[in-house]
């Protein structure tokens, strides 16, 4: 008998009609009575820890979950989080690196359209998600569209369909094939010591969309701000301007006040690559950090926590290297699909 712990934070899937629009409403046993009742070989334990719409979920609430988490990994096989879809991306990689060598399985999941829906992907959802709790494999995962994805690479890339999420530079860990959950145990990363809650984070970190002809005053702001970390998404594998607009003066006052910036591209898949271009090299010569091919969600929600347990550009950049999840893909553990 598995033994199996639902935690519920609102969204979508928990959501009705109000004269406002769509919001969280229904409890985790109402959603689990109507998905779950066939499961004769699970005992489910429902618990609702927020109801929110995810683009209310912040930081905040990724440290209640966190510790929620924490509080109750050793009584339950796995833990099923519902959660709303728009900021999914963003908490399974927080989760990622909060819950540092998990032994049980934490899978996010949630829904395009609500439970009460005559149509909805609720109930295949949270069946997907339960069924990879019951796996034991330890980790944070997400699980949509019959799909489980490493909780770092889950990106949402639809605002409707129901295949809204993606696996970016690293294939699914698990399907939902005619022979049930397949699951690539090759694929998932391997636990480095002993569970431990690791829950600080700086948020004052700054997430900037690089775009032609902007203003490189922007940097001149965000240090008046105290930023003490800034992700920028580069064109391509990594290139930012200096013709017109001259972004590396900027990026020197950044060295200088020993601020990380981190580069990713804004591409969805592949790598950056900042020695390739000109452009890029010299960004490296003011020392940014590369995110290769991390999602701009592992990215943010890495110098987050980075940021909360250390400082400096050169204390950053040694994390940054540093595959703690399976977030990044260095070239001694390349995986292929």
């Amino acid at each position: 008998m598995h033994k199996i712990l639902i935690l519920a934070t609102g969204g979508t899937i928990a959501s009705d009609v109000s004269e406002n629009g769509l919001t969280p409403e229904l409890s985790v046993s109402d959603i689990v009575a109507g998905s779950l009742h066939s499961l004769s070989d699970c005992q489910i334990d429902c618990r609702d820890i927020l109801a929110l719409d995810s683009s209310n979920i912040q930081p905040e609430e990724w440290q209640v979950i966190a510790r929620e988490v924490a509080a109750s990994w050793e009584q339950y096989d796995g833990i099923v989080i519902t959660h709303g879809t728009d900021t999914m991306g963003y908490t399974a990689s927080a989760l990622s690196y909060m819950l540092r060598n998990i032994p049980v399985p934490v899978v996010l999941t949630g829904s395009q359209l609500p439970f009460v829906h005559p149509l909805t992907d609720a109930t295949d959802n949270i069946r997907c998600a339960v069924a990879m709790a019951m796996t034991g494999k330890p980790g944070v995962f997400l699980a949509f569209d019959r799909k489980v994805l490493l909780g770092c690479r889950g990106v949402k890339v639809r605002t409707s369909g129901f295949d809204a999420f993606e696996s970016i530079n690293y294939p699914p860990v698990a399907r939902v094939t005619g022979s049930g959950l397949e699951l690539r145990e090759e694929l998932l990363p391997p636990l480095r010591g002993k569970f431990r809650l690791e829950d600080a984070l700086n948020t004052h970190v700054f997430l900037l969309k690089l775009t032609p002809g902007i203003d490189p005053a922007i940097f001149d702001l965000l240090l008046q701000r105290q930023y003490k970390g800034i992700l920028i998404e580069a064109f391509g594998a990594g290139g930012l301007h200096y013709v017109h607009r001259d972004l590396y003066g900027k990026l020197e006052a950044l060295r200088r006040a020993d601020i990380p910036v981190v580069v990713a591209s804004q591409c969805l898949y592949e790598k950056s690559d900042l020695s390739k271009y000109e452009v890029g090299k010299l960004a490296l010569e003011k020392g940014v950090i590369s995110a290769m091919d991390m999602t701009s969600e592992a990215a943010f929600t890495k110098l987050m926590w980075v940021l909360g347990r250390t400082e400096g550009v050169e204390n950053v950049r040694k994390w940054f290297r540093t595959d703690l999840t399976g977030e990044i893909t260095l070239e001694e553990r390349g995986v292929r699909d």
